[in-house]
């Protein structure tokens, strides 16, 4: 009797066992909503789930348990998905596993707190970040400048710069704008904000802003930003010892010698640019490359590069997508001439033929960051006052990938790059 029952034990394990199953959300081209994919996965890691990243898999995929209130949040959100059993996963994991395959599995545990540098009153469409935060669901709370001189970045595991200008120039939009009511409106308040927070120029107020991210980094948080959030940002951490600002900005002439007195070892990314001193100039330095390219839509083009999943995870992790070949979109600061890069930094996705780097990271003391041109993936050609893109319609965009591979980096268990 004793043996029947033992038997019959063996059977039910050896039967739940064989139609045990998980859930693979796939990121290839068969995937009906990458954008929102991403959103599933934050919600999951709210929700304590820990995710497989399988990198290289058809795409980037996740692997999940099968649970039926995951299911549902599939359904709901319009995420392919497919039902795996124990079997199916067992030689996916083998696939990967393999030393000769460039694939690697990733977990994904903690959520991370994502805070969104803004200025009040901008909407979600106003930048790319925080347009598909927006429609992937994904949690976010914005700060701006007296939150972080008040010192509430470490709240926060990862930080985007709204498209910023950190060097007191308003955007440098002086030459084109200066007499419209939101120009007018911009300045006057920052102005103010300089002025209530005890900074005698809103110049003073941003490097004060720049260097308090500066420290967020090397403590270990998580930095992307787009466009002007870029360049800018470093400009005005190599400026930090001189005056680069004309009357217009901030009331009185820049220092002559300003160019000389920037010091490049306090940048995150970028090396030997020289600025645009010329305020009726849209432009911060040389080192953006809009003007290279032709506006030519259909043949701008940038290529990312294929990394070693096993060796170079960190890397994999910020370039999952469905291809490789992304479509161009301009932006102020469009791309980064990469004879101005630092020798440190990684380059992600360039356009060979221009010889730019529109995607890059690099690391900063304990944390990291990602610097990544142009102001929205499905616009090609952003202007002042253009309508909102409806990401409805570009649900499988691969340039919004990219920003969204950012939001899970701080949640997976990394591995250090090897050298």
């Amino acid at each position: 009797m004793i043996k029947k029952i033992l038997l019959l034990l063996i059977c039910i394990i050896s039967f739940n066992k064989l139609n045990a199953t998980q859930i693979l959300i796939p990121m290839d081209v068969t995937q009906s909503n990458h954008l929102k994919a991403y959103g599933v996965a934050f919600w999951l890691l709210e929700n304590e789930v820990v995710i497989d990243w399988l990198l290289n898999y058809r795409g980037g995929s996740f692997l999940i348990p099968h649970l039926k209130n995951a299911e549902e949040e599939l359904i709901l959100r319009g995420v392919k998905y497919e039902v795996l059993a124990d079997g199916q996963v067992n030689s996916i994991k083998n696939q990967i596993g393999n030393p000769e395959t460039n694939m690697e599995i990733v977990q994904l545990e903690k959520v991370p707190k994502i805070a969104v540098y803004t200025p009040k009153g901008k909407q979600p469409w106003d930048d790319a970040v925080t347009m598909v935060l927006e429609y992937a669901e994904i949690p976010y709370e914005k700060i701006y400048d007296s939150a972080i001189i008040m010192g509430t970045l470490p709240k926060y595991d990862w930080l985007h710069l709204h498209h910023e200008d950190f060097t007191g120039q308003y955007g440098k939009f002086y030459s084109s704008f200066r007499s419209f009511p939101w120009y007018k409106e911009q300045v006057a308040g920052l102005e103010a904000d300089a002025k209530g927070l005890g900074f005698n120029k809103v110049s003073q107020l941003k490097l004060a802003v720049a260097s308090n991210i500066q420290n967020f980094v090397f403590g270990g948080g998580f930095l992307f930003t787009m466009c002007s959030g870029t360049d800018s940002f470093d400009i005005a951490l190599a400026a930090k010892n001189t005056d680069i600002c004309e009357s217009m900005f901030d009331g009185d002439p820049s220092d002559p010698n300003c160019q000389n007195k920037l010091d490049f070892n306090n940048t995150f990314a970028f090396k030997d640019f020289v600025l645009e001193q010329n305020p009726m100039e849209y432009e911060y330095s040389n080192i953006d490359g809009t003007k290279l390219h032709s506006r030519n839509e259909s043949g701008d083009k940038f290529t990312l590069f294929e990394f070693s999943a096993k060796w170079d995870v960190i890397p994999t992790m910020l370039t999952q997508n469905h291809t490789d070949v992304i479509d161009g979109f301009m932006g102020q600061t469009t791309d980064f001439k990469k004879d101005l890069i630092k020798p440190s930094v990684l380059i992600l996705g360039e356009n060979k033929a221009l010889g730019t780097a529109r995607y890059i990271h690099g690391e900063m003391g304990q944390g990291t960051w990602t610097f990544y041109g142009g102001h929205d993936p499905e616009d090609f050609e952003h202007r002042v006052g253009d309508p909102p893109t409806d990401l409805n319609l570009h649900p499988n965009s691969p340039g919004y990938r990219l920003i969204l591979n950012n939001i899970l980096f701080p949640a997976a268990k990394k591995k250090k790059r090897k050298t």
